[in-house]
């Protein structure tokens, strides 16, 4: 099949996609399926190897999210039947104001996702989000969007997160100087999308029910708002430990497997799962059953979530095993424009193309290896070239992407209104991200 055809057929999957889901209402798990087998077959996929395509996709999307999501939405949960995320937002809104609220909560999200993959940070704090909205008074968005956004865009541009990282090893960029000039345009990129994010006008959407979209009956005695922020930060301090230990450990070395066992995501959140139990189990006096009930009760309400997570994974893998990619990525190769601008379009046009962010960057990373080298850049220069191949994976997150089925399934969007927001929201912060990016590198 040639380049433009495929570039056709994918366009013409994703419109499939979304009339199956918002016109014809066929359910997002069936219609993603339905959609991702169609692509392999008509990509030219061999018959026998397409069911393979789509459910490698969905193993290897829910083999990193499906325990996370699992322990993230049981941690949750803890603290929300125990009445401990309305004792926060409460605590926090008395102290801050209401009109200061949404701000101070996406800068907590902005410092709690460096060391914190973007799903499990979303996922642990979306019903704290829930909470600070029900006590401000605020639409649940006006404070889920930033959130999310800005969480998302941490976990893409700043190092130790693993996209970061191997983009800068790949180019050959000194990570601290991807983490200097980093931090202070992330900042630029989420104060900007912040203040877009006001824009979304939120009250036109009718959410869905979602797990955390349920408001919980008054408890009487809630953890105290300290309590609740310690049960938070476990996990993420955890997680950080562990990043710096692997950092300062030589690999190979008993310190260095104990440390990275211990600050993986999945450990850190069930240490935190069971300590929580634990704890405002016995400041409840609930009972052995009564805790295990709390904890099983999360796992229904998000099982939705992780089914369809996991068919956008079998989607985003038909769109890279058909080739689209890299039809996309040859095209824009071929172009001649300055290579900042190469950078964050390609690596915008790989994101749109198959959903996953980390993918995008390392490709994006990989094709302009011999370019770069080619120019002779600078360490700074390199850093920034970095820096916007990340700013271009933070934007148009769609159908085909794991975390855009996260975020709207846990703020109970539709697919219609996830587009509408989400979409739009995430390619604000890139485009305000990069343009910032773009600026030094031409001024240094």
């Amino acid at each position: 099949m040639t380049g433009g055809a495929l570039l056709g057929l994918g366009l013409a999957a994703v419109a499939l996609l979304l009339v199956l889901v918002i016109w014809v209402k066929m359910p997002a798990f069936v219609a993603l399926i339905v959609v991702a087998l169609a692509t392999a077959v008509a990509s030219g996929v061999p018959l026998t190897e397409s069911v393979g395509v789509v459910t490698g996709g969905i193993g290897d999307t829910l083999g990193s999210v499906i325990v996370v999501v699992g322990l993230g939405a049981m941690l949750g949960r803890l603290i929300e039947v125990s009445g401990g995320a309305d004792a926060l937002a409460l605590y926090f809104t008395v102290r801050f104001g209401k009109a200061r609220v949404v701000a101070a909560v996406t800068a907590a999200a902005f410092i709690l996702g460096i060391p914190v993959f973007f799903d499990v940070g979303f996922i642990i704090l979306a019903p704290i989000v829930f909470g600070f909205a029900r006590t401000a008074g605020y639409h649940p968005l006006k404070i889920g969007l930033p959130v999310a956004a800005t969480m998302l865009t941490v976990h893409v541009v700043l190092p130790p997160h693993p996209g970061p990282v191997a983009t800068a090893e790949i180019l050959g960029a000194e990570l601290g100087t991807v983490l200097a000039v980093g931090l202070p345009l992330s900042v630029i990129a989420v104060v900007g999308g912040y203040f877009c994010s006001k824009l979304v006008p939120v009250g036109r959407f009718d959410l869905l029910d979602s797990p955390a979209t349920e408001t919980p009956p008054p408890v009487e005695n809630p953890p105290s708002a300290w309590t609740v922020i310690g049960l938070i930060l476990l996990p993420i301090v955890q997680i950080l430990v562990g990043t710096a230990g692997v950092l300062a450990t030589d690999e190979g070395t008993t310190a260095h497997s104990l440390v990275s066992f211990v600050g993986s995501a999945p450990v850190a959140l069930l240490t935190a799962v069971l300590v929580a139990w634990a704890v405002i189990g016995h400041q409840r006096g609930w009972s052995l059953d009564r805790g295990s009930s709390v904890l099983d009760s999360s796992l229904p309400a998000v099982a939705v979530i992780i089914f369809v997570t996991g068919g956008g994974g079998g989607f985003a893998a038909v769109l890279t095993e058909s080739g689209i990619g890299q039809v996309l990525s040859d095209l824009l190769v071929a172009t001649a424009m300055p290579l900042i601008l190469m950078a964050y379009l390609l690596s915008l046009a790989l994101r749109a193309a198959q959903g996953s962010a980390t993918v995008a960057m390392l490709t994006t990373a990989g094709l302009l290896v011999a370019p770069i080298a080619g120019a002779g850049l600078d360490p700074l220069h390199t850093a920034l070239i970095a820096i916007a191949i990340g700013f271009g994976a933070l934007g148009v997150s769609h159908i085909n992407d794991s975390g855009f089925w996260i975020v709207t399934r846990y703020l109970g969007l539709s697919v219609k209104q996830g587009l509408q927001s989400w979409t739009l929201l995430s390619t604000a912060f890139s485009l305000i991200g990069f343009i910032a990016t773009a600026g030094v590198y031409v001024l240094v």
